[in-house]
């Protein structure tokens, strides 16, 4: 199945653990395989999947929020997200100034931004798998990228600083 690279990408990101993300995606396939009479031919499979995956994450939110279970997935700092970099040092740093910043968007954001920027959905996709308002879509993509830039351009002036070895405080 094609889409299966995009949805690991996607739970990856949104995720941040490699072993929750593989069981999101693998729940959104048995979903779908669940309920493949309501898919509508000729319609996008694509945003139909991340659909079905939204609503899992939305559930496995709301349900671990009711437990009130914190669990870090993170314990050593280090994003889990992999992205394909070049061995330059100054931008595998970016990419992790990134990935840090992403995960500061609130969720609604970070969900618009993956959609768009990394999946390269349309405004209309993103709007059918996430069930808002396009409107809506573009209002959080707006102000996930401006939190975006906000956030990378201080990563940039610290990283900028300490390598001329000026304090930032």
């Amino acid at each position: 199945m094609d889409h299966v690279p995009r949805l690991r990408r996607y739970a990856r990101a949104l995720i941040r653990n490699h072993d929750l993300a593989d069981d999101l995606v693998q729940d959104t396939l048995q979903r779908a395989l669940q309920r493949l009479e309501q898919f509508e031919r000729n319609t996008d499979l694509r945003a139909w999947l991340f659909t079905i995956m939204h609503n899992l994450f939305a559930n496995q939110r709301r349900h671990a929020s009711m437990h009130a279970v914190h669990v870090s997935v993170d314990d050593e700092g280090v994003p889990e997200t992999e992205f394909a970099v070049a061995a330059n040092q100054t931008h595998r740093l970016e990419v992790r100034d990134l990935d840090a910043a992403l995960q500061m968007l609130s969720i609604e954001q970070r969900q618009v931004v993956l959609l768009i920027g990394l999946e390269e959905m349309s405004y209309t996709d993103a709007a059918f798998a996430l069930d808002i308002p396009v409107g809506t879509v573009m209002s959080r993509l707006s102000r996930g990228r401006e939190r975006l830039r906000v956030l990378m351009m201080g990563k940039n002036a610290g990283r900028a600083a300490s390598t001329a070895g000026v304090a930032v405080g």
